[in-house]
């Protein structure tokens, strides 16, 4: 196939594609897929070393997760052995900080690092069972990620790590006249409703902390809209369906985008819903979409993955070459249901309160807070900061709390469908 007819099938037209890969859309927490034939940078002769600022990982039921955290991007090399894998990092240096791991957990052993060379830092998977393993790049920060998979000789280990669960009463944003229901209708809600299978959601309010996603032009954040609707949904969720809630975050802290999925593999979810605010380089764009992990069909989608993924259309390109290897256990038709239902029920909701909503439908694109989750997963966006009748609505504590709603309805409507499958 030619290149051309391929970048046409991916549906990035080339002349597009060279012209916004020369834009930056401000968003940060970006998946980079690394060519896999290691590291693109190349140190100059003489460049001062990188410094490697972080090691950490995460057990999954599916996989185990290793993040190595540097300055910038680096060329890194990484070989497999019987026993073992390990990662040459060039150019680098290894800060005091940063210590070796023990794990445990059935596919690793422990993870080693040290400083192998004067400009090469080396890092070593001792492995314990291991069938596959995939190596990519993320950036801002860069980091290097390993996932592991095969089959556990043993169960995985009581975690340590503390996974943040939003709080009965919101406290870290405040509501301004938030909506009262009648709480008998509340109770008659939660003792009729029958979760079935459904024991556990993950909720992920996007970005956060240094990352404040799309901001619109008078200043409004998307980390915060975002937020308070997360919190208000979890709440709903607990009360009205009596099914177990994790977020992945309570609070405005930046949460990477490969501990999100991480996160919701580890807890056993059995749904995994984000929630964004859109934007785009057309100011008159405006209304609800819902998405779902697949390639993107469309420029504006593409385009869309950029912002949220924080890298140039370019960079989305090259992963949706690969993008199927790394969905290799993502439940496609489940996701695009669930956001069938989460879109219709959104956008009915919405209706109540705003009439002129726009129905944008559900969608597929390639977005990396997605990828690895081994359960149903949508990315919601709620409407778009760049427009201002769009701001001015998520700005409104009624269109949040709308919003909720809407999304709490889908996931309802979702779980009564598959309970009567």
């Amino acid at each position: 196939m030619k290149r051309r007819e391929f970048v046409k099938y991916l549906g990035l037209a080339a002349p597009y594609c060279r012209w916004l890969a020369c834009r930056t859309v401000a968003a940060q927490g970006s998946l980079l897929l690394a060519p896999l034939w290691n590291g693109s940078a190349q140190a100059a002769p003489g460049a001062p070393l990188v410094p490697v600022t972080d090691l950490k990982h995460w057990s999954t039921p599916y996989y185990t997760r290793v993040s190595i955290t540097l300055d910038q991007e680096v060329r890194f090399e990484h070989h497999k052995l019987p026993n073992r894998l390990y990662l040459d990092l060039q150019g680098t240096h290894l800060n005091p900080g940063v210590k070796d791991l023990t794990i445990g957990d059935g596919l690793l052993k422990s993870v080693r690092i040290a400083q192998f060379a004067a400009s090469t830092v080396r890092v070593v998977l001792d492995l314990d069972s291991i069938k596959e393993y995939k190596v990519f790049t993320f950036s801002e920060p860069y980091r290097v990620i390993v996932d592991v998979k095969g089959d556990r000789r043993q169960e995985i280990s009581a975690s340590k790590e503390v996974i943040e669960s939003a709080p009965a009463e919101p406290k870290s944003v405040e509501r301004v006249n938030p909506p009262e229901k009648p709480k008998a209708v509340e109770k008659g809600k939660q003792a009729k409703f029958k979760p079935g299978r459904i024991r556990r959601i993950v909720i992920d309010p996007g970005h956060g902390g240094h990352d404040p996603g799309a901001v619109s032009p008078s200043g409004t954040r998307e980390k915060d809209i975002v937020l308070q609707i997360g919190l208000d949904l979890a709440q709903k969720v607990r009360e009205e369906l009596g099914v177990d809630v994790v977020m992945t975050r309570s609070t405005d802290v930046f949460i990477e985008l490969q501990e999100r999925t991480a996160i919701a593999n580890k807890v056993g979810a059995d749904l995994f819903v984000s929630i964004h605010a859109n934007a785009s380089l057309n100011r008159n764009a405006n209304g609800i979409e819902t998405y779902y992990l697949n390639l993107a069909k469309t420029e504006k989608v593409a385009q869309l993955a950029a912002k949220e993924n924080g890298t140039s259309l370019e960079k989305v390109s090259t992963l949706q070459a690969i993008l199927f290897d790394l969905m290799a256990n993502y439940k496609l038709n489940d996701s695009a249901h669930l956001a069938d239902e989460v879109q219709k029920a959104l956008y009915k909701k919405a209706q109540t309160g705003y009439p002129t909503v726009k129905n944008l439908g559900v969608k597929q694109g390639p977005f990396y807070v997605l990828v690895g989750a081994t359960m149903p997963s949508i990315l919601v966006e709620t409407a778009f900061l760049s427009n201002e009748r769009d701001e001015q609505k998520l700005k409104d504590p009624h269109y949040q709390a709308l919003t909720a709603d809407g999304i709490l309805a889908g996931i309802k409507g979702y779980i009564t469908s598959i309970n009567k499958a």
